[in-house]
């Protein structure tokens, strides 16, 4: 083994350097030399002599792991725990090897953060240029608007990442231990989704107004918020609903599975104002079969709601006046929207 081979080569020099030291000064100057032969030995190379060739899979099927329901990394075969003396004799070598999946298991933890978690991940500094050497943070949503709590994760040093608590627990013991993420749902479910927020807040106060017209304004992931509402609240929301205004909405009809009825309420009474160069109110083509899509004036998002502002004010008028005059059949929409303009 390379381990007692390099013992069974240093011994007997030891041995010859206790002898030449009690001789004069020709055996001191063999000693320096030999000193400084032994200083020259790499003994991590002497131990490579005998090693594996260091490939390993980089996957954690490749390894022939899982995790299970549980959380916990179990061999697929057997269902055993993680073996770190794969071959004995070979420290080294089952290092780098436990190395090598420890790498995998960063990347499993990363993908259930954006998964699991809903985190966004953000490159850092944020000004940072090409040449410039770069980080990332995983941050929610809603992490700099919601105006109530904040949580902030700070792992330690060392070979842990963002979302790791310990490797060594991650691997040896479960998901759970070892990662941030019971913390990251905990503080998600004591603040609620912004879908779950949405249909609180209808409930327990827009549903108890005495408005004849509700209007909404939803900008990015709030327009997903207010399909929610209305997959949760379909009649409801029909009912009390004038109109909705939606800016750069990310909602997706398809995805969030909503119904046929709520599909046409909304080709008739929501307008979708999204981030693109062509000017104000230009009708832009949709892959979805919701709402009409047209230009904000702006390729910004976050200018989505301001740009469109006079067109969404307009809007909400003329469904408002249709509303009224739908009990007048001689009326028309389109005359009050001339009017509107006229005005």
């Amino acid at each position: 083994m390379s381990i007692s081979l390099s013992s069974l080569i240093l011994l007997p020099i030891w041995i010859n350097m206790a002898q030449i030291q009690q001789g004069g000064p020709d055996e001191k100057e063999k000693t320096t030399a030999l000193k400084d032969l032994l200083s020259r030995i790499d003994l991590d190379e002497l131990m490579k002599k005998d090693e594996p060739p260091l490939d390993f899979p980089d996957t954690l099927e490749g390894f022939e792991y899982a995790f299970n329901e549980k959380g916990q990394l179990r061999h697929i075969k057997t269902g055993e725990p993680f073996v770190f003396n794969y071959r004995e004799d070979l420290h080294r070598w089952n290092q780098k090897r436990y190395e090598a999946l420890g790498e995998i298991i960063t990347k499993y933890v990363y993908e259930l953060l954006e998964k699991d978690c809903n985190l966004k991940k953000i490159s850092i500094p944020v000004d940072a240029t090409e040449s410039e050497p770069k980080s990332f943070i995983y941050m929610s949503e809603d992490a700099l608007t919601n105006p109530q709590k904040l949580m902030v994760l700070i792992h330690g040093s060392g070979v842990v990442r963002a979302g790791q608590w310990a490797r060594r627990l991650i691997i040896n013991e479960d998901l759970d231990s070892g990662t941030q993420i019971p913390f990251i749902k905990r503080a998600v479910d004591e603040n609620g989704s912004p879908e779950e927020h949405a249909i609180y807040v209808w409930d327990h106060f827009i549903a108890q107004s005495a408005a004849e017209n509700v209007f909404f304004v939803a900008h990015s992931y709030g327009g997903l918020a207010f399909v929610e509402l209305m997959i949760q609240r379909e009649a409801d929301v029909k009912n009390k609903v004038t109109a909705v205004a939606l800016t750069d909405s990310v909602h997706n009809v398809w995805h969030q599975e909503a119904g046929k009825t709520i599909r046409e309420w909304m080709r008739e009474n929501c307008c979708n104002w999204v981030s693109s160069s062509e000017p104000l109110d230009t009708s832009v083509e949709s892959m979805l079969p919701d709402c009409p899509r047209v230009s904000a004036g702006t390729d910004r998002h976050e200018l989505t709601s301001w740009k469109s502002f006079p067109s969404i004010f307009k809007f909400f008028t003329e469904a408002s006046e249709a509303k009224t005059s739908s009990l007048k059949p001689a009326v028309t929409r389109r005359s009050h929207r001339i009017k509107h303009e006229e005005l």
